[in-house]
């Protein structure tokens, strides 16, 4: 239930000039899942930034997502890490670099 979204997040926000790409995945099952279960996806600003500093020179960023997967009472049913990677394409900053 968690597995694209980080992925598409991360690619929609930062545009057409960068890769962005599922790598790894680790999930910790709490507690059995029962009813309905849900949970939620917060793309910071902030991260958005690091990951273009990170990325600025070319070289490749990987970053991890924590989300916790919770029932309708808050109860924690399960805690997932997502890590995804990022890098600019070579076209882009080769566009970049000759604009400085």
């Amino acid at each position: 239930m968690t597995d694209p979204f980080w992925m598409i997040m991360v690619l929609r926000n930062l545009g057409t000039d960068y890769l962005v790409w599922d790598q790894a995945a680790e999930i910790v099952f709490v507690k059995p899942g029962r009813g309905t279960v849900a949970c939620e996806f917060v793309l910071t600003q902030q991260v958005l930034d690091d990951i273009r500093s990170a990325t600025a020179s070319g070289g490749k960023h990987l970053h991890w997502f924590a989300m916790d997967v919770a029932d309708s009472g808050g109860d924690v049913v399960a805690s997932v890490r997502k890590r995804v990677y990022v890098r600019r394409k070579r076209d882009s900053r080769t566009e970049a670099e000759a604009g400085d």
